[in-house]
C-alpha cells in the first residue's frame, strides 16, 4: 500500500512519522505535491495548516481537481483539521474554497484562537477507549447530512466524520503516539 501525504504546507511531516509508526508490512509513505505525485497513490491524507492559502495553492497548482476526481473514483481520502475544513461542502461564514468532497458545513476556530489550543479525550465509534484528540484552531461540524455520518464527538460537538472511505477530524491525531486512527484510515 502507498499512502501520500499533502505537503503544500502544515503539519505533513507528523503524518508521515504515524504512519510508519503504524507497523503495516509493504507500507510506503511519500509526499504528495503535484497531481503526478497524487496519481501514484492508493489513498491521502490533508494534514492540518492554513485553508484559505492551502486551497489557494490547490487550485492553482491542479491540486484541487486531482484530489476531486480521486475521491471520485474510490480513493480513501482523511482530512485533519485544516484538511476537514477543505474537504467540507460549507464552510461557515468564509466564502473560501473548499473542494466539496464531505456532506458537512464546518465552522473554523470553533474552540477559539491559537492560544485557546488544548489536548481531551474524544469519544470515536466503534472504539473501546477514547483517543487523545489535540485541537489547534480546530473546527467543529455545524451541520451533517447523509451519507455522512458522526465518527467522533467531544462535549456534545461533532468532531470527526466518515462519508464511506472519505474521514474528517477537527484534532490532530498524529500528534501523539496514539495511531488508532492512522490503523482506521488504512483499514478502509
Amino acid at each position: 500500500m502507498r499512502v501520500g501525504v499533502i505537503a503544500v504546507q502544515g503539519d505533513f511531516e507528523k503524518h508521515l512519522g504515524a504512519l510508519n509508526a503504524c507497523g503495516v508490512d509493504g507500507l510506503e509513505v511519500v509526499e504528495v505535491r503535484t497531481p503526478e505525485d497524487l496519481a501514484t497513490v492508493d489513498r491521502a491524507i490533508i494534514p492540518g495548516g492554513e485553508s484559505t492559502t492551502v486551497g489557494l495553492l490547490m487550485q492553482r497548482y491542479g491540486m484541487a481537481k486531482a484530489l476531486q476526481r480521486a475521491a471520485e473514483a474510490g480513493m480513501p481520502i482523511w482530512g485533519t483539521c485544516m484538511g476537514m475544513i477543505l474537504m467540507a461542502k460549507t464552510i461557515v461564514g468564509r466564502p473560501q474554497f473548499s473542494l466539496g468532497l464531505l456532506n458537512i458545513e464546518v465552522v473554523r476556530n470553533a474552540f477559539g484562537a491559537q492560544v485557546h489550543s488544548f489536548e481531551d479525550e474524544v469519544k470515536v465509534v466503534g472504539m473501546d477507549t477514547p483517543v487523545l484528540g489535540v485541537f489547534i484552531r480546530a473546527p467543529v461540524v455545524a451541520k451533517l447530512a447523509f451519507p455522512a455520518e458522526i465518527l467522533a464527538t467531544y462535549r456534545g460537538h461533532v468532531v470527526g466524520v466518515r462519508q464511506g472511505k472519505l474521514l474528517g477530524t477537527s484534532f490532530h491525531p498524529e500528534l501523539t503516539d496514539d495511531a488508532r486512527l492512522h490503523r482506521y484510515f488504512l483499514d478502509l
